[in-house]
């Protein structure tokens, strides 16, 4: 049991390398339904890890952002002791138009391990609209917690009915070290009442678990206030390990 916990460890870590692209991509996908106002946004998020065969157990994570004019400054903290982690992490983030329809999304990130990670992303079109990304890191072990694979390319294209209402296919996929690992999100976002608004995204995920080829559907849904938000996902066979994993975020802005 000892050594496949440590597998598990040891796996995560590869596998939790930073999906930058896909963060941009998801960036300039969610334009108008952000928080554009500017200001402080406080997440707590739990996880829930179990399956495999292997110890389940929870995860913490508390992370601060702060929007302005020079873009998304964030720092977090994650603690998961089931897989022996415990890591302090900060990033940065901006979605920068560069004409009447095209934007550039860069993205930096650091962590607690010497961890170091970028990438560039660039969407164009309104209405309909397309984008490309690449993200890359120097290996190091990093708790990525948005779960798309690691190093990797990203493709999406969608249709905007609004400024706040949208609908977006996109594809990431690994390729440097688990090129056989992808997902595909299907993600509708949408606004409901006054400022409120409601982002389901549908996970089609694909790859080698343990050697095994897998494939799995999650989903996660969210739930925005003006100062309020709350997020739920299923996320199986979480960073293409053993467990899989359920997660409960939620946070202020202020």
């Amino acid at each position: 049991m000892r050594a496949r916990l440590q597998n598990l460890h040891k796996t995560a870590r590869v596998a939790g390398l930073a999906a930058c692209a896909a963060w941009g991509a998801n960036a300039a996908l969610a334009q108008g339904v952000g928080d554009a106002d500017g200001g402080f946004k406080l997440t707590t998020g739990l996880y829930q890890m179990s399956g495999g065969g292997l110890r389940s157990g929870p995860g913490l994570d508390v992370n601060l952002r702060n929007t302005s004019s020079f873009g998304n400054v964030w720092v977090g903290r994650f603690r998961a002791p089931v897989l022996g982690v415990n890591q302090t992490r900060a990033g940065w983030d901006n979605s920068l138009s560069t004409g009447p329809s095209l934007r550039i999304v860069p993205s930096l990130q650091t962590g607690s391990g010497g961890f170091v990670g970028g990438s560039m992303y660039v969407e164009t079109g309104d209405t309909w609209f397309a984008g490309a990304g690449l993200g890359r890191t120097n290996l190091r072990p990093y708790s990525n917690l948005n779960f798309d694979p690691n190093d990797a390319w990203t493709l999406s294209a969608g249709f905007r009915w609004s400024g706040s209402q949208s609908l977006s296919l996109q594809v990431i996929r690994d390729n440097r070290l688990n090129p056989d690992q992808q997902h595909i999100h299907l993600t509708y976002r949408t606004a409901t009442e006054g400022e409120e608004r409601l982002t389901v995204d549908l996970l089609s995920k694909s790859g080698l678990v343990s050697g095994v080829p897998i494939q799995r559907l999650g989903l996660s849904v969210a739930y925005d206030w003006p100062r309020y938000f709350v997020r739920f996902a299923y996320d199986p066979k979480a960073n293409f390990t053993p467990q899989d994993m359920w997660r409960l975020s939620t946070g202020v802005r202020f």
